[in-house]
């Protein structure tokens, strides 16, 4: 027993029933309603001024009824939304071991000189000549990210890692054509993320997949059977979804060009060798990197997100627009295809990109250096392989020996005890975490995918271990109750997922004059 199993031990109380209160409040765990039920016609936050006479212009088309929005006091609204942030979990409230998106601590600084005035309150359609300092900075952070990768063109238009997918997918297809070789086949490893097939398919190719070896990487002897005169492309995320490093991705790479196809690597992992290893010294083609993930940059609720694509000089003619290019007055933006842009895809998405992301991005490379970037990586495998020899004997490791940035474990410890791993995920809620990734990647059964992060301390993945110790011990005693009802403490039980999924709730509708109930569609 370590120290802070042994501290947990000792300050746990024995288990006692859980109280049942009138309000259906729990301590501080307030029971919210919708903001909608909490209408009250006639309340309101601020004080209008009667309107000015005016003519109607509407055509009779002037709304008759209310608007449908609640009547709601100033107090109201800012309890009704502090109570509902009290209810999220995030990085600022404690561990986030979400295997495959690194969720990492975001430095206050990067937010301070996001929120600077030359740079918040800058419009895209302003005249160039007022955003030089923009400009700069987004070829400061092209010219980072070209010598961390070692690849001489960047994209930054695109909006996050998916979107960059698509953009590099579609400069290989342009170049395939521009040589008059439209190949119609993409190699995908069972290994890579979901996007990569879903991208691939987006562009109109056939979408092959290539199986694992028993090391959980890819099979290079199968993959070797698959090269061909139709295949434009492999997808290979690296390090893979099973928190290992192709380590025959030089030889992989050789065999890709052999056969006349491009390379194409899903960066998302970058955070484990970001400093450590340049992708086009192992024969990389195309590659997008997530900015929201390996240079720390908030990516909850869906985005923003920024995911740039480095291209290899034989794919940067055909990059999408805008282009930065010195000029005779300085920095540039070329936005139309003509001249050297002449091949260029066209637009991706509307002005130059993420540009709070790129600012974000740019201050966490200057803060930490290039010896900073190198630790980055370090201290993330380190973490890693941490947690991977303290859980090895209590969890079933997938494949044998160290990791990379994230440790992969499987259901093979629960067998016989009818505990799955959605039933370990929710246990966890309980204990205050958030769950790790589960069920994928898919090549293994029951996955349960940790990242810990650089950002983590050894006292953090201390007590994330002992609590997850202390399920593994729960489940291999059978305490199959506790399990099938998890969570317990959270502010929902156990949800219908799967109803969920197929009949989302997702209108709220006010109680019927007849019967006085609510209704939801």
């Amino acid at each position: 027993m370590n120290d802070w199993s042994q501290a947990l031990s000792l300050h746990t109380p024995a288990a006692a029933p859980i109280a049942v209160t009138f309000s259906g409040n729990r301590a501080l765990q307030i029971e919210e309603r919708l903001i909608f039920e909490q209408d009250a016609p006639g309340r309101c936050g601020v004080d209008l001024p009667e309107p000015p006479a005016f003519r109607p212009c509407l055509a009779g088309l002037e709304r008759r009824g209310p608007v449908g929005l609640p009547s709601l006091s100033e107090p109201q609204v800012i309890r009704h939304f502090t109570r509902l942030s009290q209810k999220n979990y995030a990085i600022d409230s404690g561990l986030y071991p979400l295997g495959s998106c690194t969720m990492k601590h975001n430095p206050r600084l990067n937010e301070k000189l996001a929120r600077l005035p030359g740079l918040a309150d800058i419009h895209p359609l302003q005249p160039v000549s007022t955003v030089r300092g923009a400009l700069e900075l987004i070829d400061t952070l092209s010219r980072w990210l070209k010598t961390l990768t070692g690849m001489p063109a960047v994209a930054l238009s695109p909006g996050a890692g998916a979107h960059g997918e698509l953009c590099g997918i579609m400069t290989i297809r342009a170049a395939l054509e521009a040589r008059g070789d439209p190949r119609r086949r993409v190699l995908v490893p069972e290994s890579a993320h979901g996007t990569n097939p879903a991208t691939a398919a987006a562009c109109g190719y056939a979408v092959d997949p290539v199986p694992a070896n028993a090391q959980g990487r890819v099979d290079r002897s199968a993959l070797e059977r698959k090269l061909g005169p139709d295949v434009a492309a492999l997808m290979l995320t690296n390090p893979n979804t099973c928190g290992l490093f192709e380590n025959e991705i030089v030889e992989i790479a050789a065999a890709v060009h052999r056969a006349g196809a491009f390379f194409y690597c899903d960066g998302a992992k970058f955070n484990a060798i970001v400093g450590r290893v340049r992708p086009a010294d192992l024969g990389i083609d195309c590659m997008h990197l997530n900015l929201h993930k390996t240079f720390s940059t908030p990516h909850g609720g869906g985005g923003p997100g920024s995911g740039p694509v480095m291209l290899a000089a034989s794919l940067a003619p055909y990059a999408p627009l805008p282009w930065l290019v010195l000029g005779q007055h300085g920095l540039e933006l070329v936005e139309h295809k003509a001249g050297a842009a002449e091949t260029a895809i066209g637009r991706l998405k509307g002005f130059h990109g993420q540009m709070g992301m790129f600012v974000r991005a740019l201050a966490y490379m200057l803060s930490h250096g290039a010896d900073g970037l190198r630790q980055v990586a370090e201290d993330a495998v380190l973490n890693a392989n941490y947690l991977r020899v303290l859980l090895e004997r209590d969890l079933s490791l997938s494949f044998p020996g160290p990791c990379m940035h994230e440790v992969l474990f499987d259901d093979r410890f629960l067998k016989d005890s009818s505990i799955t791993t959605l039933d370990f995920a929710k246990a966890l809620i309980d204990e205050g975490y958030h769950p790790m990734t589960m069920y994928f990647p898919l090549i293994v059964h029951g996955a349960m995918l940790i990242e810990p992060t650089e950002t983590e301390s050894k006292a953090s993945l201390d007590e994330f271990a002992a609590v997850v110790k202390s399920l593994a011990a729960a489940a291999r005693a059978a305490d199959v109750a506790r399990f099938h009802s998890a969570p317990s403490l959270a502010p929902r039980r156990r949800l219908d997922e799967t109803a969920a999924a197929r009949k989302p709730v997702l209108r709220w509708l006010p109680a019927s004059p007849a019967s006085g109930a609510v209704a939801a569609q």
